[in-house]
């Protein structure tokens, strides 16, 4: 792991912000002393892939709304992010278009009547395309990690998930979990 790797935790991701507060990269940030943000590069509707469809529990090529992100941290790119959510959820919100969230997209959700409870996280590492290589500006041969993650409502519904792609050697993940007593 490089010297500029980021540690993160997906706690703080998962917590809607309060009124006037900066969304969960944007804390996480300043809390360290770093600098970065992120830029959308995309969003609106699009049919759900074979693995969008699975995560949302909807069926293949029903429409859902994405979110593209690139993740700066000092103005390097550390992460691509696709975050989906049901058409039935995000059509006609803010969810749906490029411009910043006060507060980010799970305060939006929260605001919205959907708040997450469970979350399910899956991680994988694999070389990345040249598309992703490109992005991410990383060098032939140097792995990526990706990171899916569905968010689930006190009904277990699936409310949002995210694909996130990013540099091996530049991040470590955090995990803390405790017992249930």
């Amino acid at each position: 792991m490089s010297v500029g790797a980021w540690v993160s935790t997906s706690m703080p991701y998962l917590t809607p912000q309060a009124q006037g507060q900066p969304d969960a990269w944007g804390a996480e940030l300043a809390a360290r002393g770093r600098r970065g943000g992120q830029r959308i590069v995309g969003a609106g509707e699009v049919a759900a892939s074979e693995e969008v469809a699975e995560l949302l529990e909807v069926d293949p090529g029903e429409a859902v709304v994405v979110r593209r992100r690139v993740m700066f941290l000092e103005d390097v790119p550390c992460e691509l992010t696709d975050t989906y959510y049901p058409a039935s959820i995000a059509r006609g919100t803010r969810l749906a278009g490029t411009a910043k969230i006060p507060g980010g997209a799970v305060t939006l959700l929260a605001e919205l009547g959907y708040v997450g409870v469970r979350v399910r996280e899956d991680v994988s590492a694999r070389m990345p395309d040249a598309q992703e290589r490109e992005a991410l500006r990383t060098e032939p041969g140097e792995p990526v990690l990706r990171l899916v993650r569905v968010t689930f409502d006190g009904g277990d519904r699936p409310v949002q998930a995210d694909v996130m792609t990013m540099p091996a050697h530049r991040q470590r993940l955090r995990y803390e979990m405790g017992i249930e007593r």
